[in-house]
């Protein structure tokens, strides 16, 4: 208990501290005038004249409390204090929509864990970095939802994106045209200067029958909304090229016949984003980091040092022991002439 007080403690003055080094100086002081007032008469053996008392074994009693008082009092002109550290983010924000595929196939395997969990750890780092933006997240499948409007509240976000699972929520298929367009709807009510969507995915088009807006038109619509589209291809490059006899079909490689490489950059040069690809969780991360220093909010930190005086239990602790020795000095070691 002591310990963990003390770690809360800070001395403004530390420097009164060197005044400890008269405590040795009366610790002599106090010997040496003790030992002038013993008696000096040979004598074979004192066993007779040793009474053990209490008085007796206590005799030095008062001295200790002088040097306790004493101490008390050089650690209350040390000035202890308990600093309360405080400290408040503020800028200008740039409001950012996360919208991610849930389909199905980023549950592969070929970037482990799956690309989804590998999707969900970066984007959670991502949303950490950015203390004062406000994010939201839209994801998509067979259909897009709105997960998480626009926020500050970063624990709500990081706990949504931790839930995240593929199939979970959503029809299956991929309506990466319904995925911008309900980020962008997200988006267009914002007052910020800056307005970005981060649009990751490992597939290309793949709507059903019930589709109401493609890709096309969503990018139209971001274009005249003045909303910034980084859009991340995911899914790992095989490292062999496997060899077909004549007359077979091709063998397809998910990770790369299924993205839709062209669409992806239409809409992120069209909108002065960029296209990263993603073929592992360093280079997920690598491209977050790259977005982050293209997208940079202007962020002042403000601390506060908040400083309480803890100096006056020491106060007390003085008086408390010089008013101690006072009182056993003119009662139980008081000395008659």
């Amino acid at each position: 208990m002591l310990y963990n007080w003390l770690k809360e403690i800070d001395f403004a003055q530390p420097l009164v501290f060197a005044q400890f080094a008269w405590i040795p100086v009366l610790i002599w002081w106090y010997v040496k005038k003790y030992n002038q007032k013993q008696a000096t008469i040979r004598v074979s053996s004192i066993q007779s004249f040793t009474v053990s008392t209490v008085k007796n074994r206590f005799r030095h009693l008062p001295f200790i409390l002088r040097l306790l008082a004493i101490s008390s009092l050089i650690l209350a002109l040390a000035r202890p204090q308990k600093r309360n550290d405080q400290s408040q983010t503020q800028g200008e924000g740039i409001d950012i929509v996360l919208c991610m595929d849930v389909s199905g196939s980023m549950g592969s395997r070929d970037i482990l864990p799956s690309r989804l969990e590998v999707a969900k750890e970066v984007a959670a780092e991502f949303i950490q970095s950015r203390p004062v933006d406000r994010i939201g997240i839209v994801i998509f499948s067979g259909e897009a939802f709105s997960l998480v409007p626009l926020t500050t509240d970063k624990n709500t976000l990081l706990a949504q994106v931790q839930s995240l699972e593929s199939r979970k929520y959503l029809a299956d298929g991929t309506v990466i045209g319904e995925g911008l367009a309900t980020a962008v709807d997200r988006l267009s009510e914002s007052s910020a200067l800056s307005k970005v969507i981060i649009l990751l995915t490992d597939g290309k088009e793949d709507p059903p029958e019930t589709r109401l807006i493609d890709p096309l038109t969503a990018l139209e619509i971001a274009k005249t909304k003045g909303i910034r589209v980084y859009t991340i291809g995911m899914g790992a490059m095989p490292s062999t090229i496997v060899e077909r006899q004549e007359n077979t079909p091709a063998p397809k490689n998910p990770a790369i016949d299924f993205i839709d490489v062209q669409l992806l950059q239409n809409i992120a040069e069209q909108t002065g984003g960029r296209y990263f690809r993603a073929k592992d969780k360093e280079a997920l991360q690598y491209i977050y980091d790259q977005i982050d220093k293209l997208e940079k909010s202007k962020v002042d930190v403000i601390s506060f040092k908040r400083y309480e005086e803890r100096f006056l239990p020491f106060v007390l602790a003085a008086l408390g022991f010089v008013f101690l020795e006072v009182l056993l000095r003119m009662t139980v070691f008081r000395r008659f002439p």
